[in-house]
Formats: structure tokens, C-alpha cells, sequence
């Protein structure tokens, strides 16, 4: 049988008819962006404002019969509707470890703050501080395995990031501990752990809307191409003079 053209319009054979059809094809390509901010941004600050806020309270720095009430509205719009809502524009982003670690939390801090606002009002009892409560050992667990994996995964290519699921994990860890063998101690431990993640979210948060303003790093982040090389800055896919007619911010 003779050889005859390729799928590609091309003769057979010779690889040229497959490299036109990619051109063809390349040509007729037309790519739509949608610029976003770095989702993460809102994520991390309403995750610093409400891990902050119980950590202080964990950690002894302030609490009374009122805290459940006080802590319950802060926990569900920061912690759970602020940074659950960072977790789907995550996957928009192709951002897998950003959406699995919001979604969690944002989760959890809307189950927490649910949990606390009806034992505020004497609708469920909640565990006395340093008692033991097994099932809420159980929460802290498997927000130590989740977070712990993630923290791992970061490493490969953001120290910042890392640090602060790296703290959390621990912060989730003695948490878990004071809950089931009970004991204020373990509780006090974690307590602090969470409020120097939060303090790192609050510094990772804060470079990246720097970055995203100024269009450069400014505040380091540690990122890096997970061989322990320093990422160089991004070019955004734009007209050699910009974007003409557009401005970015407000």
C-alpha cells in the first residue's frame, strides 16, 4: 500500500506533517486569562485572626464564662466562611495543597465556632478546660494528620508556608494530647504553638499582598523549585507594554 497523508495533512514518514498540524493547532489557540490575587491571601488572614484569637484563649491570656459566646462568631466568619471561601479559587489556581489546607480548616473552624456557640447557650455541653474529652481529642487528630502531610508537601516549594502548617501541626498535636489524657498543660502548649503560626500566616499574608501590589518580591517567602534553589521572579503572560487599559487594584 502506498503511504498516504497523515492525520496532520502531511506526508508520512518524515515527522513533518505532524509538526504542521502542531502549528496549525498552536495558531489557533487563544488563551482567556482571568487574573486573580493569590487566593491564599484572604485564606491566611482568616485563618491568623482566628487561630490567634483561640490560641489566646488556649494559651490562658484571656478567657471567663463568656469566652464560648465571644470566641463562636469570630471562629465561624474568620476561620470558616473567610477561609473556606479561599479554598475553591484554590483549585481555580491549580493550587492543590492551598485548597486541601483551607477547605480543612475552614471546615473545622466552622464546626468549632457552631460547637462552641451552642454550648455558650446551654445547648450542648462542652468538656472543661484540661478535662478529658476524647471525641474532641479526635478533631485535633485528624487536623494533625492532615496538616502535618501538607506541611511536608509545602516544603517542596514554599518555607513560609511550611513553617506555618509545621507549627499548626504541632499546635494540633498537644492539643490532641491535652484532650484525651486530659491536663491543662498539654492544652497551654498548643495554645502557643498556634499563636506563632498564626503569627507566621499573618508575615506570609502579608508579603504576598506586597508582592501582588509592588509586582515583585519584597518579603521573602522562601520559595523555591523544591531542589532548594530560589524561585526567580514570575513574568505574567501580558503585551510587551503591559496590559494597556488596564489597571491592576482598585
Amino acid at each position: 500500500m502506498g503511504a498516504g497523508p497523515t492525520a496532520a495533512g502531511g506526508p508520512a514518514g518524515n515527522g513533518q506533517g505532524a509538526d504542521n498540524g502542531y502549528l496549525a493547532w498552536e495558531n489557533r489557540t487563544r488563551i482567556f486569562l482571568t487574573p486573580w490575587a493569590p487566593p491564599s491571601i484572604i485564606g491566611l488572614f482568616g485563618f491568623m485572626g482566628a487561630t490567634l484569637m483561640v490560641a489566646g484563649w488556649q494559651a490562658g491570656w484571656y478567657g471567663g464564662p463568656s469566652a464560648g459566646f465571644i470566641l463562636f462568631p469570630f471562629a465561624v466568619m474568620f476561620g470558616g466562611l473567610m477561609q473556606g471561601g479561599a479554598a475553591w479559587p484554590s483549585l481555580r489556581a491549580r493550587d492543590g495543597m492551598a485548597a486541601a489546607v483551607h477547605a480543612t480548616w475552614g471546615a473545622f473552624w466552622l464546626g468549632f465556632g457552631l460547637l462552641f456557640g451552642l454550648g455558650s447557650v446551654g445547648i450542648v455541653p462542652i468538656a472543661k478546660f484540661g478535662a478529658v474529652s476524647t471525641p474532641f481529642a479526635f478533631w485535633f487528630i485528624i487536623l494533625t494528620v492532615i496538616t502535618a502531610n501538607m506541611a511536608l508537601v509545602a516544603a517542596f516549594k514554599n518555607w513560609s508556608v511550611s513553617a506555618v502548617l509545621a507549627f499548626l501541626a504541632l499546635g494540633s498535636g498537644f492539643t490532641a494530647a491535652g484532650w484525651w489524657v486530659g491536663g491543662a498543660t498539654w492544652l497551654v502548649v498548643g495554645g502557643y504553638l498556634f499563636a506563632v503560626s498564626a503569627v507566621i500566616a499573618w508575615y506570609t499574608a502579608t508579603a504576598m499582598v506586597v508582592e501582588n501590589m509592588v509586582g515583585r518580591p519584597v518579603l521573602p517567602l522562601g520559595a523555591h523549585d523544591g531542589m532548594g534553589k530560589k524561585v526567580p521572579p514570575t513574568r505574567p503572560v501580558a503585551y510587551r507594554s503591559g496590559m494597556p487599559g488596564v489597571k491592576v487594584g482598585q
